[in-house]
């Protein structure tokens, strides 16, 4: 026999599953943001607030006095700005090209059947966990043009090694190049977690249709690997932007002003004394930085590639 359902029990017995009201939902979740909401308050926004501020003043430790924007002006009529410009964003292409090239390269060869890959992974890691200074120093003995151990190295083949942080042509390159032995390590894990994350078919489907090593990486590797690409293009311009440790600690700047960069300049203000004029610099170099930085995130991002 039949029966029609008597709808929902309103007994004692019943059991209920309302849902909890809005409020109630959202309120745990929400939260556990509080901590991280309020270091990100105190560390980034207000000292980013106040730096705006005194951009506008000339300061001590004691005492403000607000000048406008004569701070700025001043700063952008530095003589040297022109170079330290064009040093940056050399130095940040240059940087960041090889930095995608080579990790992409080494993140291949480590996701590969080699027996020592775990090894070498470690090795290729190995320099992003040492001091940036302690790399300057180290690389400018090894480059020191007399007593330094790699043109010792090139006068055994007999060739005759430059001056390469007291050469101008030479100077800002060699620096660049000290910064992706630096990084390429962490650009390199990158291209390793998104390698192991495309899906093996694919490359079983290429090996059905006869592809070859070339093919897989051509047709596979490049082109799904590209939000790693994505990461290490933006992580490694905006480190390259904002570089200054390891050239301060290389070349300081020189010889002369060749290798300075616009980071490079703020700190010699600083050192002079002109602290307002210093934080103009640090708000354009923010300004300069977030004007290069967010197109290119923009079109970058319109190509990310969906597995």
């Amino acid at each position: 026999m039949v029966t029609k359902d008597a709808g929902p029990r309103t007994g004692p017995g019943a059991v209920r599953h309302a849902r909890p009201p809005a409020k109630q939902r959202s309120a745990y979740p929400y939260a556990l943001y509080l901590p991280a909401a309020v270091v990100y308050l105190l560390i980034f926004l207000v000292p980013t607030v106040m730096a705006f501020y005194f951009a506008l003043t000339r300061w001590t430790l004691f005492d403000s006095t607000f000048v406008g924007l004569d701070n700025f002006r001043d700063f952008l009529a530095e003589q040297n700005l022109r170079i330290g410009f064009q040093n940056t964003l050399v130095y940040a292409v240059v940087t960041s090209g090889l930095k995608v090239v080579l990790g992409m390269a080494l993140g291949v060869l480590l996701t590969s059947r080699l027996r020592l890959r775990g090894f070498l992974r470690s090795v290729v890691f190995f320099p992003v966990l040492v001091s940036t200074v302690a790399v300057g120093i180290t690389f400018s003995a090894l480059l020191r043009p007399d007593t330094g151990l790699v043109n010792r190295a090139l006068a055994v083949v007999g060739v005759d090694g430059p001056d390469w942080l007291g050469d101008a042509t030479t100077a800002l390159l060699s620096v660049a190049l000290v910064d992706v032995w630096k990084g390429v390590g962490l650009a390199t894990v990158i291209y390793i977690a998104g390698i192991l994350s495309i899906p093996p078919d694919y490359y079983q489907a290429v090996a059905v249709d006869g592809g070859t090593a070339w093919h897989r990486f051509r047709h596979v590797t490049l082109p799904l690997s590209w939000p790693a690409t994505y990461s290490v293009i933006i992580l490694s311009f905006i480190g390259g932007l904002r570089s200054f440790d390891l050239i301060w600690t290389m070349t300081r700047g020189g010889p002369g002003f060749t290798s300075d960069v616009i980071a490079s300049i703020i700190y010699k203000q600083y050192q002079a004394g002109f602290f307002g004029l210093s934080t103009a610099g640090n708000v354009l170099l923010f300004l300069i930085v977030t004007a290069l930085v967010v197109p290119l995130n923009y079109v970058l991002g319109k190509r990310q590639v969906a597995l």
